[in-house]
């Protein structure tokens, strides 16, 4: 099975963390893919104890090197630097990337993307949104990179 890690900020908020985050899994998951959501995944580190950010680094790290694809929410202006970070890295190892920004606000140099180039950079150059998402409910789109990736 596929797997894919699920970049995002939404962990820091309970809300977002309640009620965003397991909207996307479910979404992800309904592809038939495995979601490698981080604030879960981090559960096991003992954040009482010296160190433990260094080992939640690490441990993402770790997870963007060993999945299939990377999903990364970049909302913000500028998205969270987190997350950029793991989107960095997964287009560095030649991972497959998909975006998703329901954020109206644009924070771009180019007319074309409504983000800095570079975040796009690891997308194709023709058909690029098709790898970019901004409902959640078309993250299932057939039409779409994800779901057709999922597929294959």
């Amino acid at each position: 099975m596929k797997t894919v890690y699920l970049a995002s900020s939404y962990g820091f908020s309970k809300q977002q963390k309640e009620i965003l985050l397991p909207k996307f899994i479910q979404q992800i998951e309904t592809l038939g893919l495995t979601v490698w959501e981080p604030f879960q995944r981090n559960d096991q580190i003992d954040f009482s104890q010296k160190g433990w950010a260094y080992k939640v680094g690490q441990a993402d790290l770790k997870d963007v090197k060993n999945c299939d694809a990377l999903f990364a929410i970049i909302n913000g202006t500028p998205p969270d630097e987190g997350v950029m970070i793991e989107l960095g890295y997964a287009m560095a190892l030649g991972k497959k990337i998909f975006l998703f920004r329901d954020d109206f606000r644009k924070c771009t140099d180019s007319e074309e993307y409504p983000l800095n180039l570079m975040v796009f950079s690891g997308l194709t150059e023709k058909n690029w949104q098709s790898y970019y998402y901004t409902t959640i409910e078309s993250i299932t789109d057939p039409n779409k990179a994800l779901h057709k990736w999922a597929k294959d």
